[in-house]
This record gives C-alpha cells, sequence and structure tokens, in this order.
C-alpha cells in the first residue's frame, strides 16, 4: 500500500525528489496528476508517494537533506 507523502510542482522536480530518495534506498512514485489524463503536462502538479511502512524513513531522509 502507497501513501501520500509530498506535493511537488511539476513533473521535473518530482522525479528529481525521486532520484534523492533511491540513492537513499527508499522507493518513491510520482503519480500522474488526477483528471488531466492525455492532457497531462510536465508542468502540471505531481504528488509523490511512498510505502506505508516507510514514510518515518522518508521523513527522515528529508530531515538530513
Amino acid at each position: 500500500m502507497w501513501v501520500e507523502f509530498m506535493t511537488v510542482p511539476n513533473a521535473y522536480i518530482a522525479e528529481t525528489w525521486c532520484e534523492i530518495f533511491a540513492a537513499e534506498g527508499l522507493r518513491l512514485t510520482p503519480i500522474p496528476p488526477i483528471g488531466h489524463g492525455e492532457d497531462a503536462s510536465m508542468w502540471d502538479e505531481r504528488v509523490l508517494h511512498v510505502p506505508s511502512g516507510k514514510a518515518h524513513v522518508a521523513r527522515e531522509i528529508l530531515r538530513k537533506i
């Protein structure tokens, strides 16, 4: 199960955060904008999700940064 972790302004920033967390050994997944379908843009806001049992690890990684 995945839980919402953070919202970022666009897909470029979402990918950057995903790479940072992956380097620390934690996998995040950006969810495409809801309701945009085929019209989704790289500039639309994204929500990053983390596995439910790892939310505390993600917060600790953010604290380190």
